[in-house]
């Protein structure tokens, strides 16, 4: 019994190496397709949210047919500016 214990033992201490090395490995690879990864996430989440508020679509479509496109970059450009001054405003 006490041999079996032993042997039981070595194996677990062999599965916890192989185990540790798996994930440095892992960790290793992941960097590497890190930003593509974090790319594809956003993308997914903004198809997500345009789904369930269809009226955001909309907008989006008003804009680009109603405003030119000189007009419309313009304003992205301000919108964009003064959205991140509240955010840094309120501390986000």
């Amino acid at each position: 019994m006490n041999a079996r214990l032993t042997r039981l033992a070595e194996r677990r201490e062999r599965l916890i190496a192989q185990a540790a090395a798996q994930r440095t490995t892992l960790g290793q690879n992941y960097e590497s397709f890190r930003k593509p990864l974090m790319l594809a996430d956003k993308g997914v989440s903004t198809v997500r949210y345009l789904k369930s508020h269809p009226f955001w679509i909309g907008v989006i479509v008003f804009a680009f047919t109603v405003l030119r496109p000189g007009r419309l970059t313009e304003k992205l450009r301000r919108g964009w500016f003064i959205w991140q001054i509240v955010l840094r405003l309120f501390g986000r």
